[in-house]
């Protein structure tokens, strides 16, 4: 089982429309796939029409063992699966640390799905708190949408001085901007600029479009309506270099 975490600091940057259609993308391909909406607004419950409702709330899968199979909904898209938001998500910062191992929560929920699952993607909420601190330490992949400006290259920066504190070594960051508008020169310059000196950075950029903005309307990924456009297209792309980039990353592992 493989876990995708797909975080920022700030909100508005794209996070649920990349957790949707990441893995839709991984569940079309054959993967066994499972989407956790950790936002208690629940953008990614709303956008796969199920209701964000969990039963027992944040508090019963914090401490008590969850029953996955009434948790779990369907989303209607084959190999795909949805752990719902709940309101209650808004308190398990506080839940997390009255336990005896706080930053050690998620990885109990998430382990006995270990077998169930190739592939699971968590849609944060934004902010460092105790959730953020459990989403690094279950994340194998952590994918950093960023809007091409200094304030949110500045939020990165935060980020990665957060991670380089917690040592977290078996994370593995992949930054990449998202609704990108080249015709604002500060885009432009942004994303030229830092693909050039910073190649950690994925060269797929996702664009600011409407037709993305329309996943609140239709209710589901871009490939169920708009298929043949860019907008997909660079979903496509976007997923395929993150892979590329891992199976490297595997691959220098086995040389060293």
């Amino acid at each position: 089982m493989k876990i995708y975490s797909v975080y920022n600091i700030k909100g508005g940057v794209g996070k649920t429309t990349t957790s949707v259609n990441l893995a839709y993308l991984s569940a079309s391909a054959g993967a066994r796939s499972m989407i956790w909406d950790l936002d208690p607004q629940g953008g990614t419950s709303y956008y796969l029409c199920v209701k964000p409702k969990v039963k027992g709330g944040a508090k019963g899968l914090i401490r008590k063992k969850p029953a996955f199979d009434d948790l779990l909904k369907m989303t209607g898209y084959p190999n795909l699966d949805l752990l719902p938001a709940d309101i209650s998500y808004r308190n398990m910062d506080q839940f997390l640390e009255r336990e005896d191992k706080p930053t050690h929560g998620l990885h109990r929920i998430l382990r006995p799905l270990r077998h169930q699952y190739d592939n699971i993607f968590l849609d944060c909420p934004p902010g460092l708190t105790t959730i953020t601190e459990n989403v690094f330490r279950v994340t194998d992949v952590l994918l950093v949408p960023l809007i091409p400006t200094p304030l949110s290259l500045r939020a990165y920066n935060r980020l990665v001085q957060f991670l380089v504190k917690r040592r977290t070594k078996k994370l593995q960051v992949i930054p990449f901007f998202n609704m990108v508008n080249t015709t604002k020169p500060i885009h432009r310059i942004v994303t030229k600029n830092v693909h050039a000196k910073h190649p950690i950075f994925l060269r797929n950029t996702i664009p600011e479009s409407t037709i993305i903005e329309a996943m609140g309307i239709k209710r589901s990924p871009i490939f169920t309506y708009a298929r043949e456009s860019d907008e997909a297209d660079s979903f496509r792309g976007l997923w395929k270099e993150i892979q590329q980039r891992e199976n490297s990353k595997k691959r220098k592992k086995k040389t060293d």
